[in-house]
């Protein structure tokens, strides 16, 4: 029997991981490069939001809600949204307030292969 051919992607997504707990971001990052998608890692939202100015293309968003430094992930969101109004966002938190702002939203801790599987959808969602 033979396997399906893989999927080809003429430019892989782009997912923008804002995490300030290195542990938790690595794991991420990794597991998404290994489903074949393009990964930039920041430790804080004004990181991330220096980024995407820059003119980066960005696909997806998964960020933390709590991070050090002058914004937190839902403030990352409405500003990188006012800018990108199509931009899928994922945020994560060890708080559940149900934010409606995100696409989705993971309450921490979450399964990494959860949250990868959660992008993949998200982003199939969105080419197809």
């Amino acid at each position: 029997m033979m396997a399906p051919a893989p999927e080809v992607r003429r430019s892989p997504a782009c997912v923008l991981v804002v995490e300030d707990e290195i542990l938790i971001r690595v794991l991420i990052a990794e597991e998404l490069r290994a489903e074949g998608f393009l990964v930039v890692e920041a430790a804080t939202a004004d990181e991330a939001l220096s980024y995407f100015q820059a003119g980066f293309q960005v696909d997806l968003v998964l960020s933390d809600i709590c991070l050090p430094g002058t914004l937190n992930g839902l403030e990352l969101i409405r500003r990188l949204r006012a800018e990108a109004p199509d931009l899928l966002t994922v945020l994560t938190s060890g708080y559940s307030p149900g934010f409606h702002e995100a696409d989705a939203f993971l309450e921490k801790p979450y399964d990494v292969r959860q949250a990868v599987a959660l992008v993949v959808t998200l982003l199939r969602k969105e080419t197809s």
